[in-house]
Formats: structure tokens, C-alpha cells, sequence
């Protein structure tokens, strides 16, 4: 009896003091090979453009493209050719609970001979819940590796590859290292940054993002740090799409992803160190293939509020393991000859 006493009033310290509790302390691994043809939402693609015309757009949204002549010169290349636009499905990101849990790859479990740390989610108060994630990045040029276009050079020419694991980079878990590798977020740890990001939340949501407000991730809450360290966590696929957002944003910082889009892009990928956030949409593959169209779109620009396309996308068990497609934008000088 004394023993039941003292563990209720250990609890209720515990309460009172506002420890966290890990809520999914005993994850699992779950996950499925996305079908190339069912799963991706191929219209994400559009519009495409030739020429400075629209060939097609099924209403999907873009940002702007080079103007003047719809004729280019590559000189490094010996290429003349016209201008060509389109989003191309160029990666895949897991966001997941349980280390080493390779989601995209059908839900197996690597097994390094090493431990990293979990996924875990953690209320310390009755209104505040934070978070952490391991996420993983696959180089995925979807439509050159189902060669359902040959020889062409707008194209990402790579196979399929497991590229990044959050599991192998110390800095993902821990913001003291992360602030050596990513110092600014020194500038942005307020109040008033953090409330500037209602701005990128509207924007993200009418359109796309604004680069202006670079350390913010729209609806999701702040881009920085760039680690697994969710400070608002509302829900699984808000968080996720966070995390994701923050690895593309880290890839940027590394050198690891180039920016494809505008005047710079026609003749080649360009370093970009602060990634620009117009130049990417993304959908969900996993636990629930985001390809039901909502207004006509079945993908999102980063940042766009999950409260219409991510409704019952999480669920017990095997739904709180997430995996997205990434469209990059490409603006590219499509060679006559």
C-alpha cells in the first residue's frame, strides 16, 4: 500500500512539473514500395512549357519562368535549343519513428550493428507537444530510371539510391552541433521571427512560399533548426512535412541538392546554399498515396497548411510512419541540335 502511495505521488510530480513523456517510445517499422504508376501524382508535373507556350496545365500551379526569346545558347555545351519548363519527380524522403526504418523500401529495417536515437514525441505541458523524426533521402528520378523518356538532357539521368540517413549525421539529434554547421539560426530564435512566419503561412497557402521569410516553413512553424528536433508538434503529417522541408533545406546547405530553375538553370544545376522554397512541391506516398485530387491538385507547394489535404492521412500503427515524392522545378534549354 505504501509502495501504490509513493508511485501516485511520484506521478503526480511527474504531472505537475511538466516532464515529458515519450508517446511512441515502442515504434515499429512500417512502410511499402510506392507504385510508380498508381502512386505518384503525375499531374504535379505540369505545367509544361516549350517555347515560353503552355502544352499543358491541368490548372497546376508555377512560378515564373525565364521570359525574352524562347530561343537558348549553351556555349559550355554547344547547345542551341528552346526553353523547356516542367516539375520533375527528382526525390524521396522517409520520415520515420524507428531507426534505420527504410519506409519507401517496403518497411525493412536496416540493422547497422550501431543504435541511433528514436523517434519520440513529447508533451510538456497540457498545450505544447515537441517532437523528433529520423528522416532518410533517396535520389528518385522516377522518369528516367522507368526510361519513359530516352536521351534527354532536362532530365536527372541517376538510378534509384538511398543518399542521406539523418541516422549517420550527429547533427540531427543535437542543436549544439547543429548551430555550428547552421549559425543563423542565432537570429531567428524570437518571437518576433517566429510570428513573422504567419506571413509564409498565408502565402504558402494561397501560392507558394516567400522566400523572404527564408528561415520559415510556412504552416509547419520554423525552418531552423535544421535537425529532427520538431518545437510545435500539431500532428504527424504537419511534422513530417516539416522535417522533409528541413533536409531539403539542409541538402542545400551541404552542397548535396542544386537548385534547376530560372535563367541559372537552363544550362545545368547551380550550387544554391539557402534553398529557394517556390522551387519545390511535394506529395505524399506513404501510409495513404496523396493522388484524390482537392481543387484539382493532388501535391503541394512547401509550407501549404495540411488541414485540407492531410486529413486522415495518420493512424494508428502503420500510419505514423510517413514517405514523400519531391518535384523540383526545371527551367532548361531543350536543345534543336
Amino acid at each position: 500500500m505504501k509502495f501504490a502511495h509513493n508511485l501516485l505521488r511520484c506521478l503526480l510530480v511527474m504531472l505537475t512539473t511538466g516532464l515529458a513523456f515519450p508517446a511512441f517510445a515502442t515504434a515499429t517499422c512500417t512502410g511499402r514500395f510506392a507504385n510508380p504508376i498508381t502512386d505518384i501524382c503525375w499531374s504535379c508535373m505540369m505545367p509544361l512549357r516549350f517555347g515560353g507556350l503552355d502544352l499543358v496545365s491541368l490548372d497546376q500551379e508555377d512560378t515564373p519562368n525565364p521570359g525574352g526569346s524562347p530561343v537558348c545558347l549553351c556555349p559550355s555545351q554547344l547547345r542551341v535549343g528552346f526553353k523547356v519548363s516542367f516539375w520533375e519527380p527528382v526525390r524521396r524522403v522517409d520520415v520515420v519513428r524507428q531507426p534505420f526504418c527504410m519506409t519507401s523500401l517496403g518497411g525493412i529495417e536496416l540493422n547497422p550493428g550501431f543504435d541511433a536515437p528514436r523517434g519520440s514525441r513529447f508533451r510538456q505541458d497540457s498545450t505544447a507537444t515537441s517532437s523528433f523524426y529520423q528522416v532518410h533521402w533517396y535520389v528518385d528520378p522516377v522518369i528516367f530510371w522507368l526510361e519513359a523518356i530516352f536521351d534527354n538532357a532536362c532530365l536527372e539521368q541517376s538510378s534509384f539510391d538511398v543518399a542521406y540517413l539523418t541516422e549517420l549525421d550527429p547533427m540531427w539529434n543535437d542543436d549544439e552541433l547543429t548551430f555550428i554547421f547552421n549559425p543563423d539560426v542565432a537570429l531567428f530564435g524570437n518571437l518576433a521571427a517566429r510570428a513573422a512566419c504567419a506571413a509564409d503561412c498565408v502565402s504558402a497557402t494561397a501560392g507558394f512560399p516567400s522566400n523572404a521569410l527564408f528561415w520559415c516553413a510556412g504552416c509547419q512553424g520554423s525552418l531552423y533548426p535544421l535537425n529532427g528536433n520538431v518545437q510545435a508538434h500539431i500532428g504527424g503529417v504537419q511534422a513530417s512535412s516539416l522535417e522533409m522541408t528541413r533536409l531539403i533545406a539542409k541538402m542545400h546547405r551541404e552542397g548535396l541538392m542544386w537548385a534547376a530553375s530560372g535563367e541559372d538553370g537552363l544550362c545545368g544545376y547551380y550550387p544554391q546554399p539557402i534553398m529557394d522554397k517556390t522551387g519545390y512541391k511535394y506529395q505524399m506516398l506513404y501510409p495513404i498515396p496523396q493522388t484524390e485530387k482537392i481543387a484539382g491538385k493532388c501535391c503541394q507547394p512547401l509550407g501549404r497548411s495540411t488541414i485540407l489535404w492531410g486529413a486522415g492521412k495518420e493512424y494508428p500503427y502503420e500510419g505514423e510512419d510517413f514517405a514523400y515524392m519531391v518535384f523540383r522545378k526545371r527551367n532548361c534549354c531543350q536543345g534543336a541540335f
